[in-house]
């Protein structure tokens, strides 16, 4: 039994978002010092069948932290000492946002599971920029999730998004634009083409680059179909798949199954693998798999469904600071099994 596992029980008493306040709190207070070089001793996996070369960044491996966990650029060298071998920041918003009324964070524990409906509560662009200009990035990829202000009408996304971009372009090595949150009222709106085309277009004139576009679970394949379209027309680097989802599994069976707002974690799983698969087999740019990434099998699912890169967040909470650890030793374990001789050697093997 590991120390996650004795304290795990009284971070689960808390409420989620008191929990998670307090773990970003400890992540803060060894960020930087002797105890963070100690924990990348710990957890850091080094082996360059890992390593990942993608949106002209060097990923050490492949397993990264996904938007949502560190919304302020708070914590990135800390995460980065868990062994994960990129975080994503954000999602920020051009305006700095309170979110949604509390409690809009819930735990499914006997789904491995959590909804939330946090709404983009962040510091907003300036604050969050400064941050990330003033303090010092860590040895991993850093990228950064950029989402639609609540106050602003849909009309006037493109420059909205460009207002957040401008304030943070010179401390990400991508950026990814976040139309598939549930929890922003029309939001998702905005991912059908003639809106992604405006808003990308805008950013990528202002010369975001590598921009990359984050999807969700629940659109229905002709409308990835033509988000992916986009991708082509724009020559933009890469995907995210996938965001949370509005949908309820029947298999659910923790209490808080039926609070409003996104689903993410184990039951999400297989949806978001597939949703992939099927982005994989339509773009030849890298995708990034989100969704129920818990331990190496998942990953590795991903992986050989055409995933260069997979993230986690609920996987973290419900296994603790040794999740990148223990996937990364996993998949060394599954390349050697299938006689693959790097992780990209097993991108899309399933295809």
């Amino acid at each position: 039994m590991g120390a996650y596992d004795l304290l795990k029980p009284a971070l689960f008493r808390l409420p989620p978002e008191t929990a998670h306040g307090l773990v970003h709190r400890l992540l803060g207070g060894v960020q930087g010092t002797p105890v963070g070089s100690a924990l990348a001793a710990r957890y850091a996996v080094d082996d360059d069948r890992l390593a990942v070369d993608a949106f002209g960044s060097a990923f050490p491996n492949p397993v990264g932290v996904a938007a949502g966990f560190d919304k302020n650029a708070e914590v990135p060298r800390a995460l980065a000492s868990l062994g994960f071998g990129h975080v994503e920041i954000g999602g920020v918003t051009a305006e700095r946002q309170p979110g949604n009324p509390r409690p809009r964070l819930f735990r499914l524990p006997e789904d491995e599971a959590l909804v939330n409906r946090m709404g983009f509560n962040n510091e907003g662009a300036d604050r969050v920029g400064e941050r990330l200009d003033r303090d010092p990035l860590p040895d991993v990829p850093v990228g950064i999730n950029i989402g639609k202000s609540k106050s602003t009408p849909l009309a006037e996304a493109p420059d909205d998004y460009l207002y957040t971009y401008e304030r943070v372009a010179d401390a990400g090595d991508y950026f990814v634009v976040n139309v598939s949150s549930p929890n922003t009222p029309g939001l998702r709106e905005l991912q059908n083409r003639e809106a992604l085309e405006r808003i990308l277009g805008t950013l990528d004139d202002a010369g975001a680059d590598p921009l990359l576009v984050k999807l969700s679970p629940d659109l229905p394949e002709p409308a990835v179909a033509d988000a992916l379209a986009v991708v082509d027309d724009l020559d933009l680097d890469g995907v995210i798949a996938t965001n949370t989802t509005t949908s309820r599994p029947d298999s659910l069976r923790g209490h808080n199954r039926a609070e409003r707002g996104g689903l993410s974690g184990k039951p999400i799983e297989s949806l978001a693998t597939e949703r992939v698969r099927f982005v994989a087999e339509r773009t030849d740019v890298p995708v990034i798999g989100v969704g129920g990434v818990s331990d190496a099998a998942g990953a590795y699912e991903k992986i050989r469904a055409g995933a260069s890169l997979v993230q986690a967040y609920t996987g973290l909470v419900y296994e603790g600071p040794g999740l990148a650890r223990d996937i990364n030793e996993g998949l060394l374990e599954l390349l050697d099994r299938d006689g693959f001789d790097s992780v990209e050697d097993a991108v899309g093997a399933d295809l």
